[in-house]
């Protein structure tokens, strides 16, 4: 062993390197241990294999027409980066007040909520208008029943008399009144019935649900936006009213559609509300018109 030593020094080295190198390192599939014979040198070495890459999704084997289209999308993720960093080193820029917030407190967008306010106004009277015809063409057919049915026993009178009697004459003045308000009916309902109000009131109801309601949130967001707090007032419960009132209304659509006349009362009760709350609110909304012209300018 000395001799063997003393020749050869490195060996003493195979089972002092074989001593510090753990199990789970020599099984691992990266590592690989080499031992050398007295032929050529009596040494023995850890050699590491390179990693493979990391690629569960075999990137490497697209064509590269595809790996142009992966360079691409890298670019874009690297320009997206540079805008974040550039946002972080001027966070004032986008998180303030006083003007900073741009065009977003700017005469032209704070104004929106009382144009389309104003235009909803109208479109609710609209609404109220084609409702109305629309109901009235429903109820007119009813009448017109009513009117045929008080008519069928004066004709049979009349009917049953034949040629051989005369005619009682205020028994035909009777028929004759009665035929009279049959036609007038007939004909108001043929112009209603040409006038489509059931497809427009449902038009224009579904553009004031939708509409009006998003320009009613963005009109205290844009105050916010511009203020950093909100003004409670009468103005503001109303509009929290007029919006609440649109909801229940609609509500009661599916059950006036199965002809519930208590949904089609309530409706108009909730439709009638909201248009009130609108009207009353008028004042109010222009004098904040006026003090939003005051305090902003444009864009």
């Amino acid at each position: 062993m000395l001799l063997a030593s003393a020749l050869y020094p490195s060996a003493l080295l195979l089972p002092l390197s074989t001593a510090f190198v753990s199990p789970t390192a020599l099984s691992h599939p990266n590592v690989r241990f080499t031992s050398h014979t007295a032929a050529s040198s009596p040494r023995a070495t850890l050699q590491m294999r390179a990693p493979s890459p990391f690629d569960p999704l075999d990137l490497d084997k697209l064509p590269p027409r595809v790996a142009a289209r992966g360079d691409e999308g890298g670019t874009a993720v690297q320009l997206a980066a540079c805008l974040a960093l550039v946002s972080a080193l001027y966070p004032d820029a986008a998180l303030a007040k006083d003007g900073e917030f741009g065009i977003f407190e700017g005469r032209i967008v704070s104004l929106a909520h009382p144009v389309v306010m104003a235009l909803m106004y109208s479109a609710s009277a609209y609404a109220a208008f084609s409702g109305l015809q629309w109901r009235r063409l429903r109820e007119i057919g009813t009448e017109i029943s009513e009117l045929k049915e008080q008519q069928k026993p004066l004709k049979a009178k009349i009917e049953a008399a034949g040629d051989e009697q005369p005619v009682d004459a205020a028994l035909s003045r009777q028929v004759s009144a009665l035929q009279a308000q049959i036609d007038e009916l007939s004909s108001t309902r043929k112009e209603l019935a040409e006038g489509s109000f059931r497809d427009k009131h449902f038009q224009v109801g579904s553009v004031i649900l939708g509409l009006g309601t998003a320009f009613a949130i963005e009109g205290p967001v844009n105050t916010f936006i511009r203020a950093q707090k909100l003004f409670p007032g009468p103005h503001l419960y109303a509009g929290a009213g007029i919006v609440v009132c649109w909801a229940m209304a609609a509500s009661l659509v599916p059950l006036m559609s199965k002809g519930k006349d208590s949904a089609r009362s309530a409706h108009i009760a909730f439709n009638a509300l909201a248009l009130g709350l609108f009207t009353w609110q008028l004042p109010t909304g222009w004098d904040i018109t006026q003090k939003v012209i005051k305090f902003t300018s444009f864009p």
